[in-house]
């Protein structure tokens, strides 16, 4: 077990672990660390606690100091020189006509490299554009393309609920997400309705798909046949509240009239429909005739490695015949030639009218 905590570096970063070392820390406290890209300034996220071994996936780093004033006024200083970095950026992103829209610009803490993020449609050759800015600032410069989705991360925003965007409060980590959600959770599958402010799907469509996943699996479908175990009536789903748990269900009465009624998922029986299939190799084998089938028999009842031996067989008689028909269909298809060796045949010669043309054989005596 080793004894670990986390920092992270940005509002919505990802949590890395550092050893604390002698140092007593607590969430939210600012700390000075060494990092691969160098000295940088990062925030407690997580207490102190002890971990396997295996979860690590890179060397742990120990953490070098509790940060002072003097590290936020580097910070501050930074953060001014970044202002005038971007807009020497745009600048010369405008004077070489690169379809690229720069996102942030990042100074590192002791201020031997600068990081620009941009987004564009496709590859950018921005080799002048890095020789230029190496010229104004004469440090270290690095161009760094991103997607859409680090973009609103970097920048935040509001979304359609009203609060701070997931992606730039909490989020860490991109998962995946998919239509199949919203029409799980029988969202409008309107795009506008149902992307984020980076135009991509929600990602909070992934918070509650278990939930609805579970709740869709104990409700039946809109139209199956469902029978009220409480009077033994029959009807056809008409909706279902998902939430709720409860369907809508239409029943005929005594006449030609429907009635609505509203039954608890757990107050009605969908029948066997609802059962999980059965794995393949779990299910019943088939009773075969005993009629002839082609040279032999089938017996009337197999086991099942014979019966998936037979199959096998059927799929390749059926595969030779498809391809013995095809090459007949294309001897078919061929026009016909004479070879040029084979001799015509040649008609037979007219007999004279006196002679016969078959004459019987004389019997040997």
């Amino acid at each position: 077990m080793v004894k670990v905590t986390g920092v992270r570096f940005r509002g919505g970063g990802k949590t890395y672990y550092f050893d604390p070392g002698e140092w007593e820390l607590s969430p939210g406290m600012s700390v000075v660390v060494e990092t691969a890209r160098g000295t940088e300034i990062g925030i407690v996220s997580m207490p102190e606690r002890e971990i396997d071994e295996e979860e690590l996936t890179a060397p742990l780093k120990t953490v070098t100091r509790i940060a002072v004033h003097e590290d936020f006024e580097i910070l501050k200083a930074n953060k001014e020189k970044e202002k005038e970095a971007y807009r020497i950026c745009r600048e010369k992103i405008n004077n070489h006509g690169l379809e690229m829209k720069l996102v942030d610009v990042e100074y590192a803490f002791e201020g031997n490299k600068i990081l620009f993020y941009f987004t564009a449609d496709g590859r950018i050759d921005f080799r002048d554009l890095v020789k230029d800015l190496a010229s104004v600032f004469k440090t270290r410069i690095e161009l760094r393309q991103i997607g859409v989705r680090d973009e609103t991360k970097m920048l935040g925003g509001i979304g359609i609920c009203g609060r701070i965007l997931c992606c730039h409060s909490y989020l860490s980590d991109f998962a995946p997400v998919s239509i199949k959600m919203a029409k799980e959770q029988n969202l409008s599958l309107n795009p506008s309705k149902i992307s984020g402010v980076c135009g991509r799907l929600m990602c909070c469509l992934k918070n509650e798909e278990e939930t609805y996943e579970y709740l869709n699996r104990r409700l039946p479908s809109v139209g199956e046949m469902v029978t009220a175990e409480a009077d033994g009536v029959e009807g056809t789903v008409n909706s279902v509240n998902v939430l709720r748990q409860t369907v809508k269900v239409l029943i005929k009465t005594d006449g030609d009239d429907i009635e609505l009624k509203e039954y608890h998922v757990e107050d009605l029986d969908f029948g066997p429909d609802r059962k999980p299939p059965v794995p393949v190799e779990k299910r019943p084998l088939p009773e075969l005739s005993g009629k002839k089938q082609g040279k032999g028999y089938v017996r009337e009842r197999v086991t099942e490695e014979e019966f998936v031996i037979e199959e096998e067989i059927i799929e390749i008689s059926e595969e030779a015949g498809r391809q013995n028909s095809e090459k007949q269909g294309e001897r078919r298809r061929r026009p016909y030639r004479r070879r040029r060796n084979q001799d015509a045949k040649k008609r037979p010669e007219k007999k004279p009218d006196g002679e016969k043309k078959n004459p019987r054989p004389r019997e040997k005596q």
